[in-house]
């Protein structure tokens, strides 16, 4: 691949039924005026005709109608912005009726010998599938209808096998109550997605026929792979896609604190979350943690430790979700099954990259001689040692299996469980977020990009982030202003109230949010509530309780919202700063930077689905369209584009340079990017602002003549930080 074929920026659109690959094609001039160089779509295979994300594939051998099929992706690639495509090859989706998925109808039909049984990865040990749809207590034969060839179950549909007269008792699957685990790997906790076996060749070329020809054909020039983790060998996966597409690829891998990517996977990086928290992090200030742990204690009930939260979390979600997994990396050894449990409640990464009959990596060895110490205090230390030696040199099966359990155990223990239990400063708690890491130095920082893959992807908002970029910014000048937010929820929650272990998390999220309507507040409380788990869950509901959480959204808004107001407006003084340096540090650093649809201006969006709104791109047309507002939307937009269009000029493997700051100390970042650019961020404003501004304080350049993009001002050598930031909190420049 030639280093003209990758990226210089992408940008991120979610598509949907109402916006295909048309809608998309109308924004072509936009974006390549905006700077990026090529268009990243989300997922483009057949899927659920309804489906707002696409990740819940049914049929490979398609491009989405709904979206246009191959003549609307041709369309679109024509009109010149090359194209990047989100894959999805872990799993398929489940759906309902489950006549949609004809591979999986021609598995429940024939069974083990069907011509697509080796695309799934099912559990025929009982000689039939688990299919968890059953709901209620009524004898379910009393509630089937046989349709000729087909049995009936409210929506759902199943085949008969031929011979069977439509016996339930002799299909090739049995029907379970739906909180009973399926028959089959699935993603995470999800029944309705099924796990494919992409290592089987036949399943990889099969289900990669379609994206595999767009890419000789030249349509596609980059691919993005959804969740890795799943696959049973995801380097080998990967080495066989690079084989066959070497065009650009990153991989949807989350990387925890200090982990890295394995230097054997064939791909150009991740996605981008291990920036994206690096980037958060040096926009927080770690002088907030003590008295912002202190007032989540106060307004909560959960512990201050965040390792016991984890732990709890993780715990719970084995026992409620994840016993058909342990039943089966367990089946052989049942006497293992405790301590196994305790082993993957202790690791801390999503993988850890055993591969059978290799040694093990000394990375891999470390992190599993941790965890098995961590899960030795829970349980038979002997047993423990036993079934860490399983996990890394037992038999295939189980090792493997090991591997692919612990990715859907950290993401719902971690991501969907105890990021929404422990929140002492909620914009810390993001995917591959460490909550209790409070900030990082501009040193630290600068080490992190001096490692950094040249072509990885970089991110600050994602399909998939708990909240968007601009509402972290707000919440971070909460590590500045932790007396007065302190004060000031105090007041909040003593005139409205709900649940404790609640509340506290609202009131952040509802200013960090604001302005938002009463419908999207109580919609997204109404999901964190169910993924914290502690009150209600998604297989525990609670009418009463869910009414609470609307009637509790409605009076904070009605009561509170004034208040809530004036002190978001305080915070954006501050956040606008955070907002405007994080965006500039992520375009400018090593890596091909992404940016997510709409987040070229500010954008206040929290987890999915809000954060699929659709984005009004004819207000960002105005604006692209007259420059040199002063408003918060055009300094970002400013940003966003004069970085994209420096960047587009600049070779993506430049050496990254930190420059010292000198007296300003921890208030800016600044880096040069070989001797072609420097980019320079202002931290901490609250803090600088009263010590008194910058005063004397300056920085001194890389030799040689300088212009600020975003100004037109010229500089070289030594800069008082007061004229070089007199405009805009941040500075880019470009050599002369």
């Amino acid at each position: 691949m030639t280093e003209s074929a990758r990226p210089t920026a992408t940008y991120r659109l979610q598509l949907t039924p109402d916006f295909g690959f048309g809608e998309a094609a109308e924004l072509v001039g936009y974006l390549a005026e905006l700077g990026v160089s090529h268009l990243y779509l989300s997922p483009i295979l057949q899927a659920v005709p309804t489906s707002q994300h696409g990740y819940d594939v049914t049929d490979h051998s398609r491009i989405r109608e709904e979206f246009g099929g191959v003549a609307g992706l041709r369309e679109l690639a024509a009109k010149g912005l090359p194209l990047v495509v989100d894959i999805v090859p872990n799993h398929m989706t489940v759906p309902v009726p489950e006549s949609g998925n004809a591979r999986l109808w021609d598995v429940l039909k024939s069974g083990p010998l069907a011509a697509s049984a080796r695309w799934f990865d099912i559990d025929w040990s009982g000689g039939k599938v688990a299919m968890p749809v059953l709901g209620g207590d009524t004898d379910v034969e009393d509630e089937l209808i046989l349709d000729g060839d087909v049995l009936r179950y409210y929506d759902h549909e199943f085949p008969v096998r031929p011979g069977s007269g439509g016996r339930l008792d002799d299909q090739f699957y049995r029907l379970v109550p739906w909180r009973e685990p399926p028959g089959y790997r699935r993603f995470f906790d999800v029944s309705s997605l099924i796990g494919l076996r992409v290592e089987d060749p036949e399943v990889f070329d099969a289900t990669h026929e379609v994206i595999l020809s767009l890419v000789a054909e030249g349509v596609i020039t980059g691919l993005r792979v959804d969740h890795p983790d799943g696959l049973a060998d995801p380097r080998g996966y990967l080495a066989r896609l690079r084989e066959r597409a070497p065009v650009w690829t990153v991989a949807e891998k989350i990387l925890i604190d200090d982990e890295r990517l394995p230097g054997d996977w064939a791909c150009d990086g991740t996605t981008g979350y291990d920036v994206l928290n690096m980037v958060t992090r040096l926009f927080v200030d770690p002088a907030g943690a003590g008295p912002l742990l202190d007032t989540f204690a106060e307004h909560t009930s959960f512990p201050r430790d965040y390792d016991i939260v984890r732990y709890e979390a993780k715990k719970q979600v084995l026992a409620q979700f994840f016993g058909g997994e342990i039943d089966r990396l367990t089946r052989d050894v049942p006497e293992l099954r405790e301590a196994m449990v305790e082993l993957l409640a202790a690791m801390t990464v999503y993988r850890a990259y055993t591969v059978p009959g290799e040694e093990p990596p000394e990375e891999t060895v470390r992190l599993l001689r941790t965890a098995a110490a961590d899960a030795s205090r829970h349980a038979d230390p002997a047993a423990v040692a036993r079934a860490a030696e399983l996990v890394v040199s037992g038999p295939a099966e189980t090792v493997i299996r090991f591997q692919q359990t612990c990715g859907p155990v950290m993401a719902k223990g971690v991501e969907d469980t105890a990021l929404y239990r422990w929140y002492p400063l909620a914009c810390l708690n993001e995917v591959g977020g460490e909550p209790g890491r409070f900030g990082v130095s501009a040193g630290e920082f600068h080490a992190f990009c001096a490692a950094m893959p040249p072509h990885t992807m970089t991110t600050l908002s994602t399909h998939d982030t708990k909240r968007s970029e601009d509402v972290r910014a707000r919440l971070a000048v909460l590590s500045e202003l932790h007396d007065q937010w302190a004060e000031a929820v105090a007041g909040w929650s003593e005139r409205v109230s709900f649940d404790p272990k609640l509340d506290y998390f609202a009131w952040q999220n509802l200013m960090a949010a604001w302005p938002i309507s009463v419908e999207r507040f109580s919609d997204y409380l109404y999901k964190a509530a169910r993924e914290a788990k502690t009150s209600i869950s998604w297989i525990s509901p609670d009418a009463a309780y869910e009414k609470g959480i609307r009637d509790f959204a409605a009076r904070a808004i009605d009561v509170c919202g004034s208040s809530v107001a004036a002190f978001t407006e305080r915070v954006d003084r501050y956040a606008r700063v955070n907002s405007l340096g994080q965006k500039l540090v992520q375009l400018m650093m090593p890596g091909i930077p992404d940016v997510y649809q709409g987040s070229e201006t500010t954008d206040f969006s929290l987890v999915d689905p809000d954060n699929r709104r659709p984005v009004d791109y004819a207000y960002r047309r105005s604006l692209l369209a007259a420059p040199g507002g002063d408003s918060w939307d055009a300094a970002k937009l400013l940003v966003t584009t004069s970085a994209l269009r420096l960047r587009a000029r600049l070779d993506p493997a430049l050496p990254y340079v930190p420059i010292e700051t000198g007296e300003a100390g921890e208030n800016a970042v600044a880096f040069a990017r070989g001797e072609e650019a420097v980019a320079v961020a202002t931290r901490f404003p609250a803090g600088l602002e009263r010590r008194g501004g910058w005063g004397a304080e300056t920085l001194t350049l890389p030799p040689g003549r300088w212009r600020d993009v975003l100004t037109g001002t010229r500089h070289t050598g030594r800069i008082p930080f007061a004229h070089l930031l007199a405009r805009y909190p941040v500075a880019l420049l470009d050599r002369e």
